[in-house]
């Protein structure tokens, strides 16, 4: 789960085991939901069109998409990526990889056994090394390449610039074994997640040092132990090369070169029709177009029917051809341009389809879980009650649905935050927090204080008008006379600016056939708005920090408003619109311009009593919540309104579509939400790393070892000495000290099982806090050339890099070297 950056300077050290139980989340139901036996789950296989290795061909080259080219080929530093997973892990040890089912398996190519050989009164773990397992140079893998990465990632040394030393830092010593082959690991503190360090495992020649370590190992690795070595980088290009290694000691890699190419999500299509590259991730839209091409393989030559110009009737393609060729010179020119263009557009997505046609779509489920991410540090979300009834709003089912369901994928909610399907210890804790409820949900929302009426109701502590203004005023009394005097005043002129709209009508009744009836409806408007005269002189500036809309300063409501009203320092339209409260009011803003005519009059069928519905009000008056957000709840004067931060990537629809459907389950419970969409670039580093979002949608990848990997996710955050937070990777900002003292627990617990039943408590735990709400595994897609063999969509499992090739015999470089 590291591989999510975190800036350099924010990783700090483990904290005390110590249980604050005033901290503690106490949820009753928890009894019955951590314990038990384990939960049965079956994971989705992966998909890689496996073919034993003599069925494979030796040589030629494939072309692999990634993102973009490694910033660095330090897998421990805080902007490694998954570019950077992707091609160390061709090129370094890997000491123990995932296999299918999403467990640690030790890697026979570089470890003969590795087991605790001692508990007590330490804990010392016995590595044994394959005695043929090098270093691209020649130079055995030994004991000095685990005390240097120790070393390095033990956070004792500033010096290094590392992102992560989870369980570096529990180590006392390091030495050899009985011999060069054997390395014994000493623990200060039992460890139960041994297995996760040293991997991957880097030469002495970089970890070493500070320099080699921060710089050198960034552009370059002159040293490495894989089934391939770096041959180049070429930045010009976008490409990272990798070539066989000579020194290699395991099964001979099949391929010549392994070709690293940088291509953006939106170019993937093109790079795979023009034989750019032969394996990417792609998404559903790219995924369709390559089911298509299959299916129109023997359509004779014919332009497929789908695509640029099928959308094109018979009667609009004989109405282009008659504009075409008609006797208007300008109008046929342009419809003889668009024909052209739309030509054009017509034969080159055929031939894309056709060169489509050589591709597979293998699919499976990312080792990565998608949540819905609710900030508690501050706002509504601060609340754990507002927490819960997002949660029990939301339809995770529905969700699921939307993603995997048109792909042919099991669409099951996610039930923990720690274990994904098919993964020993997965059992679904989402019980700790209850299923979907709406009714459930509005109960938590009252009992937080939010209310129907609230946007409209001043804060409790709160007075109307001048009082307000003036609070802290030694003479309350003269305060109240005032207020008394500018509420006659405010009526007196009221009444004056209805004697004047009256006798205008008046004059435009013998005129206006139509208008007596409007007259009658701005009579009773009048009537009602000397009424509340009195009260619209109460326009503090409390409410208009409460991020209220005020209106009708000067007119009395149902009046129009005078034109140079804008233009004077008396405006007749007041928005106080701070962020959280921005769409709602911008919604009853354009429902407000939509029954104004052009000439600002209102239209007669939308007259109502008191005006156009709203429209006008006395001042003071909190604007009527637009057709769409009727119902939309309040408290003190605010209505409840969520910030929603969404990527705007090309990459990111599906996304955006779960977003849109959270969006519309919060608004059936009266929770409103403003919808942001940024570029994909910025979406981590400058709102969800930052803190600037109420909910978002982003995705953690699966882990073997959960009690190391989750604690930085789900930590309680701790105060810094500037006044902020330190969030390690918890991003939500939620977290208890009895979740955290789980945790530790588990790392130190050597027993498996004793260990996955405080992780299960650990996540029921989590479950209840409801700062992240896992929805769905992610779908894997993943294009492939059809010939090729062992590679495709992986699951859980690492790639055996030295397995993959062509499959058939095919004549070396053919299938890569097309259209180069």
């Amino acid at each position: 789960m590291s591989h999510v950056g975190v800036p350099r300077g924010t990783v700090r050290k483990r904290r005390s085991l110590a249980l604050l139980t005033t901290g503690v989340l106490t949820i009753p139901v928890l009894a019955g939901c951590s314990s038990g036996s384990e939960e049965t789950s079956r994971g989705v296989p992966q998909d890689i069109a496996p073919a034993a290795r003599e069925t494979v061909t030796d040589g030629s080259t494939v072309n692999w998409a990634v993102d973009a080219l490694p910033v660095t080929f330090n897998a421990f530093q805080a902007d490694a990526d998954s570019a950077t997973t992707r091609i160390t892990g061709a090129l370094l040890p890997t000491l123990f990889p995932m296999d299918k089912s999403g467990q640690p398996k030790l890697n026979p190519d570089y470890l003969e056994s590795a087991k605790v050989i001692e508990r007590e009164p330490k804990q010392v773990v016995l590595y044994k090394l394959n005695q043929q397992a090098v270093w691209s140079d020649g130079r055995e893998i030994g004991a000095p390449d685990f005390v240097a990465q120790w070393r390095a990632l033990s956070g004792k040394d500033s010096a290094f610039w590392t992102a992560r030393n989870s369980g570096y830092e529990r180590i006392e010593k390091i030495e050899r074994g009985a011999d060069d082959l054997q390395v014994r690991v000493t623990f200060s503190k039992p460890y139960a997640d041994w297995r996760s360090l040293f991997s991957p495992l880097y030469p002495k020649e970089i970890t070493g040092s500070p320099d080699a370590f921060n710089d050198g190992a960034r552009t370059t690795l002159k040293n490495t132990a894989g089934p391939f070595v770096l041959r180049s980088v070429s930045k010009a290009k976008g490409t990272v090369t990798l070539a066989r290694n000579p020194r290699w000691w395991g099964d001979k890699a099949k391929l010549d070169t392994l070709v690293f190419r940088a291509v953006a999500a939106k170019d993937r299509t093109q790079a795979l029709a023009d034989g750019t590259v032969d394996v990417a991730d792609i998404d559903a839209a790219t995924a369709d177009r390559i089911t298509l091409a299959r299916r129109d393989r023997g359509s004779n030559g014919q332009p497929p029917a789908h695509g640029p110009g099928s959308e094109i009737t018979p009667a609009a393609a004989l109405r282009s051809w008659a504009l075409a060729h008609g006797s208007d010179e300008d109008a046929a020119e342009i419809a003889q341009a668009a024909r052209e263009k739309n030509r054009k557009a017509v034969v080159a997505y055929a031939t894309e389809q056709k060169a489509l046609r050589d591709f597979a779509v293998r699919k499976s489920l990312e080792p990565a879980y998608t949540q819905l991410a609710l900030n508690g540090e501050s706002g509504p979300l601060a609340d754990d009650r507002v927490r819960r009834a997002v949660a029990r709003a939301l339809d995770r089912q529905e969700l699921a649905q939307t993603v995997l369901g048109p792909l042919g994928l099991p669409a099951k909610p996610l039930g923990s935050h720690l274990a994904l399907a098919g993964q020993p210890g997965y059992k679904d804790g989402s019980g700790a927090l209850g299923d979907q409820n709406t009714k459930e949900a509005q109960a938590l929302l009252a009992d937080a204080g939010w209310t129907r009426g609230g946007a409209a109701q001043l804060p409790k502590d709160t007075k109307a008008g001048s009082e307000a203004e003036k609070k802290g005023d030694k003479d309350a009394k003269e305060d109240k006379d005032k207020d008394t005097k500018e509420g006659a005043e405010a009526e007196k002129e009221t009444a004056e600016d209805a004697k004047k709209d009256e006798d205008k009508d008046a004059k435009t009744e013998k005129t206006e056939k139509e208008s007596k009836e409007e007259k009658a409806d701005e009579e009773a408007e009048d009537e009602k708005g000397d009424k509340k005269a009195g009260r619209s002189s109460e326009d503090s500036a409390a409410s208009r920090d409460e991020g209220l809309y005020i209106v009708g300063e000067d007119n009395k409501p149902g009046a129009q408003a005078p034109a140079h009203a804008s233009a004077s320092g008396a405006s007749g339209l007041h928005v106080i619109a701070p962020a959280r409260t921005a769409a709602a009011q911008s919604a009853a803003l354009l429902h407000q311009a939509g029954v104004l005519g052009e000439d600002s009059t209102v239209a007669a069928q939308d007259k109502q009593p008191g005006g156009a519905a709203g429209a006008y009000a006395p001042v003071g008056t909190a604007a009527p919540a637009p057709a769409a957000a009727k119902g939309q709840l309040g408290k003190d004067g605010k209505t409840l309104t969520l910030r929603f931060v969404l990527p705007s990537g090309p990459g990111s629809q599906s996304l955006r579509s779960v977003g849109d459907k959270i969006a519309a389950m919060l608004e059936k419970i009266g929770i409103g939400t403003e919808i942001t969409k940024v570029p994909d670039e910025s979406y981590f580093k400058d709102h969800i790393a930052s803190g600037e979002y109420d909910l978002a949608l982003y995705s953690w990848p699966a882990t073997a070892y959960p009690a190391t990997d989750g604690r930085p996710i789900y930590a309680k955050p701790e105060p810094a000495t500037d006044g902020s937070l330190l969030v390690e990777q918890n991003y939500t900002r939620v977290g208890t000290d009895h979740i955290d003292q789980l945790f530790d627990q588990a790392a130190a617990e050597l027993d498996e099982k004793a260990a996955r039943e405080l992780m299960k408590q650990a996540d029921a735990r989590i479950w209840a806090a409801a700062g992240s709400i896992p929805l769905f595994q992610r779908p894997q897609l993943v294009a492939v050339d059809k010939k090729l063999a062992n590679v495709g969509a992986f699951g859980f499992a690492a790639p055996r890099y030295q397995d993959i090739g062509f499959k058939n015999r095919q004549a070396a470089g053919s299938p890569a070297d097309r259209k180069k």
